[in-house]
């Protein structure tokens, strides 16, 4: 029979325990939630989540628009493939309703202040359409960027792997955990699927499919040769992370030297439209009665599109495949 101090002792000590466990409860929560922020890419945050590697690969692939196999889900394999590339995650489905119900609103908006139903469908067909591709466009040419700056560091990574002894699929595995995205992930996944059964080209080639950058495609071609005729890898990965950072080091000193034909191409494209605005707020009258003529309209539209034209020559001039 316990008496009264020995029951309030006990009560002192579950009291104590319990308050330790909680305590214990919150710092393990803490450091798994601060192991997970502080890991480099997206394929870590996923595993640090106790996700097994077969699940985590599976949403990896599904959220960037592939099936479970890492081919293209959609039948429009080259908006699949604009999708794949540009690096969105997230269903491919939610991202289009997105912009289909902000094309909604913007054209009801549209319509509700006294827009014509013309200009109100052109916004509609904008927003839902071309928006998103230009969207699109845009983040498949910055996530390219990124991965044309890591690739070097990451055959250098896999080149001194390789010089340590380790095999191929180990060297991909280093990258994969020690790269930060676009790049960690993506060879992250080529590790996985190279565990679950699939061949090293294979898995590579899917990856130069999913990026869309050139660097990759020779990455593929060279393993794919080395498998199937020989030779040193090593002295191939190290000789093409050489080959891609002298492209890059010439690239950004064609983009220094045509600098100044860039930003002449732009103020003589803006500089026609820039005194047309001002003319019409400091001087209405400017132009007097040609406004009633007949033939203004087909004089701007002649004169805008030889502009056009003007514009897409000098664009070329300055921006071209080297």
């Amino acid at each position: 029979m316990l008496t009264g101090q020995t029951l309030l002792y006990t009560v002192y000590v579950l009291a104590a325990a319990a308050a330790i466990l909680v305590i214990e409860a919150f710092y393990l929560q803490f450091a798994r939630r601060r192991a997970r922020n502080g890991t480099i890419n997206r394929r870590l945050r996923r595993l640090a989540d106790d996700t097994p590697a077969e699940q985590a690969l599976k949403g990896l692939l599904r959220e960037r628009g592939l099936n479970e196999a890492g081919d293209f889900a959609s039948g429009f394999i080259a908006l699949n493939r604009l999708y794949t590339q540009s690096g969105v995650t997230g269903s491919p489905l939610a991202f289009m309703l997105m912009f289909a119900a902000a094309a909604i609103l913007v054209a009801v908006l549209l319509r509700i202040v006294g827009v014509s139903s013309p200009l109100a469908a052109a916004a509609f067909v904008f927003v839902a359409v071309v928006l998103p591709w230009l969207f699109l466009r845009r983040a498949r040419k910055k996530r390219i960027k990124k991965v044309e700056n890591q690739l070097p560091d990451a055959l250098d990574m896999i080149v001194r792997s390789l010089r340590a002894g380790h095999p191929t699929t180990v060297a991909v595995g280093l990258v994969a955990r020690e790269m930060p995205d676009p790049l960690g992930t993506e060879f992250g996944i080529v590790a996985d699927e190279v565990s679950f059964g699939q061949s090293l080209e294979r898995a590579v080639r899917k990856l130069a499919e999913r990026v869309g950058f050139e660097g990759l495609h020779l990455l593929s071609v060279s393993l794919s040769i080395q498998a199937k005729t020989g030779g040193n890898l090593t002295e191939i990965l190290a000789n093409l992370s050489r080959v891609l950072r002298e492209r890059s080091r010439l690239r950004l000193k064609i983009r220094a030297l045509a600098a100044e034909g860039r930003m002449s191409a732009i103020i003589i494209s803006l500089f026609p439209l820039v005194m047309f605005a001002i003319l019409l707020v400091i001087a209405p009258s400017y132009y007097g009665d040609v406004w009633d003529n007949p033939l203004i309209k087909p004089v701007f539209v002649i004169f805008g599109v030889w502009a056009l034209i003007g514009d897409y020559i000098m664009y070329r001039m300055v921006n071209f495949d080297y």
